[in-house]
């Protein structure tokens, strides 16, 4: 274990010049301490780590020192070939530079590490959309990857479902986020009183594309992508949970109700529900988006779940349960009765 954390300090410091313990550590996930340790035990062993203080010191190789710890192993080697999504290259226009690079690195291994390389794609494929969903792969996507890759602002218009496209917008673009098969755009706007903000846009919306050649931008060095999507995706889940019902749950109602419905919303209203009661069921208050979306996502819990409140949801949920007594009673009471009719024998 700790080999390989010293073999990746050494190609840390090789490929960042200038690393602090502090950087250090939290790339190596160890204190600094450890990291201090570590850089005794390379010197040691004959690696010329320096160490430089001031503002801009840090952790550096000796000039000219070049690792020799760059072979890879086979294990390595084949999640190279798991290290992208071939229909998001495609969407980005990029599958045929991802072709040549994989055939340039597998020139460059040994026929050893080629194969076992070569046959995690054989074993593996990565499917982003999800079921029962067309991908949606808007044909302006290459372009707006090439003025990401470029630093340049982009201008166009953005049309929402029901609407007439706005005015055309100047974004300076920031990343390419792929979502369960759909595209999202993140990018810088102006904000209140002339300070940036950072805007989310379905890709699929953007109408008008148009890169502006005098647009190049300076990105926020600060800026953190991944982070921003998991902060972004929390928000938009909360902000569609702008209603609540109240439900009484018996133990298999509890376990499968993360299932039926937002599993973050379900953890938290399990989470701050009181003790069940002697026949062992629990009552909470569950957030959900909205009463018609409850009633599809919480009757497929059956009778393991009652709702309380509101009362025109309970009402609802009372009604269908009558129309299922209705119509098993009736085909219980004649056997032979055509399955495909309504209750009481009518024709659907």
């Amino acid at each position: 274990m700790r080999a390989a954390r010293l073999i990746r300090m050494a190609l840390l410091l090789q490929s960042t010049p200038g690393l602090t313990a502090a950087e250090l550590a939290r790339e190596l996930e160890v204190s600094e301490r450890t990291v201090i340790r570590d850089v005794q035990a390379l010197q040691d062993a004959g690696v010329p780590v320096r160490s430089e203080r001031g503002r801009t010191g840090g952790y550096r190789l000796a000039p000219g020192h070049r690792t020799r710890l760059t072979t890879l192993h086979p294990t390595e080697a084949e999640t190279l070939y798991l290290s992208g999504l071939p229909s998001a290259l495609r969407d980005l226009g990029l599958s045929d530079a991802a072709d040549t690079a994989r055939l340039k690195l597998s020139a460059t291994l040994l026929p050893s590490l080629r194969a076992a390389a070569e046959s995690s794609a054989r074993r593996f494929h990565l499917d982003a959309p999800a079921w029962f969903r067309e991908p949606s792969t808007p044909d302006l996507l290459p372009e707006l990857a090439r003025a990401l890759w470029a630093d340049l602002a982009v201008e166009f218009a953005y049309a929402r479902p029901g609407r007439e496209p706005g005015a055309p917008r100047r974004v300076e673009p920031y990343g390419l986020v792929l979502k369960a098969g759909v595209w999202y755009l993140v990018g810088r706007v102006p904000g209140p009183a002339g300070s940036p903000a950072f805007l989310t846009h379905r890709a699929d919306r953007i109408t008008g594309l148009r890169t502006l050649p005098d647009g190049a931008f300076t990105r926020d060095p600060s800026f953190d992508l991944a982070a921003y999507w998991q902060e972004h995706s929390a928000r938009f889940a909360r902000s569609l949970l702008r209603a609540a019902v109240t439900l009484r749950l018996t133990p298999e109602g509890a376990r499968r109700l993360p299932g039926v419905t937002d599993p973050t919303a379900a953890g938290r209203a399990l989470a701050a529900a009181p003790p069940p009661d002697p026949a062992g069921r629990v009552t909470l208050e569950l957030a959900v988006e909205s009463e018609e979306i409850a009633f599809a996502e919480l009757v497929r819990l059956g009778a393991d779940a009652e709702v309380l409140a509101p009362p025109a949801l309970r009402a609802r949920f009372a009604r269908h349960a009558r129309s299922l007594v209705a119509l098993y009673r009736d085909a219980a009471a004649d056997p032979g009765a055509d399955p495909g009719a309504g209750p009481a024998g009518s024709q659907r």
